[in-house]
């Protein structure tokens, strides 16, 4: 604990503070802390996190859109040069993954997504196509070892982004895990922006979609909330974007292979999420949906 005690103090300076570190998180290092009564979340940004295509400043901005908005967390100060956030604690609990696939819901997951993807532009762009590539890129400079896969997913991520290319950016948040979800029993909450920038919003609801496990069901409810309707064009969209979604987490467990020294096995989660692709690429919908 005491190996936080200089960067709240950085904060608070000569403040009688109170802190704990929060569970969750691989990049950063998130701290409650409390001063004069008050609470707060200090995000200690990790080492070399612009290697994975983050930058701070556009997830300041995005994480004040989402509050002005009401589905983010009140920012409270930003530390430079280090990029530190930190924002208003958020009294609420993460919902539990069985309670996210209910349909009351997904149409609050669903209502807060449209209000973000409907709002203003961001700085920052997340091209999920363009991610990956930038990944490889780092991997390999950094003295990394890339898949055999990549080549094989590569191609196939060619060919969706031709069916995607046309359609329009908005504010989308890019890291829809559901750690990152906030209820406190009136109001949904998304925090962690650090991926944010103007993209696809279908990668948003396939990157929900697959880290919540939904069935056809859920995924159609999900859009249904969404869009008011279920159209197929959209089911089609959702199951290619999934595909994209797996891609890019998997690649970022092979840049993070090579860029981090954290203790954590990054190779056996860049291999799960491209089996699960593969997977994916094998289903019969995905099959229907990329002819």
């Amino acid at each position: 604990m005491s190996a936080f005690a200089a960067e709240v103090e950085r904060v608070w300076p000569g403040r009688e503070a109170r802190f704990e570190v929060l569970g969750g998180g691989i990049t950063n290092h998130n701290l409650k802390v409390e001063v004069d009564g008050e609470r707060y979340v200090l995000r200690v940004a990790g080492k070399d996190t612009s290697l994975l295509g983050i930058d701070r400043s556009v997830e300041l901005a995005a994480t004040e859109a989402a509050a002005a908005l009401g589905i983010g967390p009140e920012v409270v100060s930003f530390v430079e040069p280090e990029g530190w956030l930190v924002t208003r604690f958020v009294d609420g609990e993460i919902p539990a993954p069985k309670r996210m696939r209910e349909p009351g819901m997904l149409a609050r997951v669903a209502r807060a997504l449209r209000v973000f993807h409907d709002s203003a532009p961001i700085p920052g762009t997340f091209d999920s196509f363009r991610v990956v590539e930038a990944y490889k890129q780092t991997a390999l400079e950094r003295g990394g070892r890339v898949p055999e896969a990549f080549e094989w997913a590569h191609e196939l991520a060619g060919r969706i982004e031709s069916k995607r290319s046309a359609d329009t950016s908005v504010p989308c948040h890019n890291d829809l895990l559901n750690a990152n979800f906030l209820d406190d029993g009136e109001r949904l909450r998304i925090v962690d922006w650090e991926y944010a920038g103007m993209g696809d919003r279908f990668f948003d609801l396939a990157n929900f979609s697959i880290n919540h496990d939904l069935g056809r069901n859920e995924r159609e409810a999900l859009l249904a909330a969404y869009w008011g309707e279920v159209r197929v064009e959209h089911v089609k969209t959702l199951e290619l974007m999934s595909f994209m979604s797996d891609f890019r987490e998997a690649m970022w467990g092979v840049v993070q292979s090579a860029v981090s020294e954290l203790d954590f096995d990054f190779e056996s989660y860049a291999a799960e999420h491209f089996e699960r692709l593969r997977r994916t690429a094998e289903s019969r919908a995905f099959v229907a949906a990329l002819s």
